[in-house]
């Protein structure tokens, strides 16, 4: 119960920030200090241990030089993921999305064309202020997609992950990395992990599993729970030395999620 408490807190936090501010930076300032430590140490204070915040107001970050509005467009889900690392210690994660199935359904020479102007907020105003991510010409939308390539100490790459999902898809990296840095799990437990999370609005988790049982428990704590069904999509690498499991040779494990297709490969 704790750590979804925590998770799904610090979640509201970041989701608050992210729909106030971001968007393409060629056409909206964000702020730099969205980044810094003692901004973030502020926002985590915020985190009552016992008792869900239920929604979290954007922060006032340094740099946040004029008033923006919520942006609260859904992102259709239409995305793949895939990690990658070579024996040469080359690491690639990537994920690649369409926009919803079939993307714009129209193909060009055998390529589907995507539909990411589903990313944008349709709503260019809220209360007389503008959205950051409205649409405009030329503007590139935000996206969720989170590949992601965490480095050790020495500069080598040590984990690779991401996962296909929407706007969950920060959710389901999140629960990768705490699942590997912090529990210590392998690849595949953290692939085979319940999800969970707050995309500030309630605190979400995956129908059918053991995380239904803590339903009580957060809704006492101030929670309001949404039980949902999850289609994440997982591809995990780490190295050996990193969970302890396997083995401390330096070598890498994988993890593929059994929610969609995928599978572990490599010798």
């Amino acid at each position: 119960v704790d750590s979804v408490h925590a998770v799904a807190e610090a979640g509201r936090l970041a989701f608050a920030d992210r729909n106030r501010y971001l968007a393409d930076p060629d056409f909206v300032h964000v702020p730099a200090g969205l980044l810094d430590v003692g901004y973030l140490k502020s926002r985590a204070a915020l985190i009552d241990p016992m008792r869900s915040m239920k929604r979290a107001e954007p922060g006032a970050p340094r740099g946040a030089q004029i008033a923006m509005a919520e942006d609260a467009s859904v992102e259709i889900p239409g995305t793949s993921h895939i990690s990658i690392i070579d024996r040469y210690g080359n690491a690639v994660a990537m994920t690649t999305t369409i926009e919803d199935q079939f993307g714009a359904r129209m193909m060009v020479r055998g390529f589907l064309l995507n539909n990411e102007l589903t990313d944008f907020s349709f709503l260019p105003n809220e209360d007389g202020k503008p959205v950051a991510n409205r649409v405009e010409a030329g503007k590139r939308p935000r996206s969720s997609i989170s590949p992601t390539i965490v480095y050790d100490r020495t500069g080598l790459p040590a984990i690779v992950t991401g996962s296909p999902g929407g706007s969950v898809i920060i959710n389901y990296v999140v629960k990768s990395l705490v699942g590997l840095i912090d529990w210590r799990l392998s690849p595949q437990q953290v692939a085979d992990l319940p999800n969970f999370g707050s995309r500030n609005g309630p605190t979400e988790l995956e129908k059918g599993t053991a995380l239904e049982a803590l339903r009580p428990a957060l809704e006492a704590r101030g929670h309001t729970v949404s039980v949902l069904e999850f289609t994440s999509g997982l591809h995990v690498l780490a190295r050996e030395r990193l969970t302890g499991h396997g083995g401390a040779s330096g070598g890498w494990l994988g993890g593929a999620d059994p929610r969609r297709e995928g599978m572990v490969i490599g010798r």
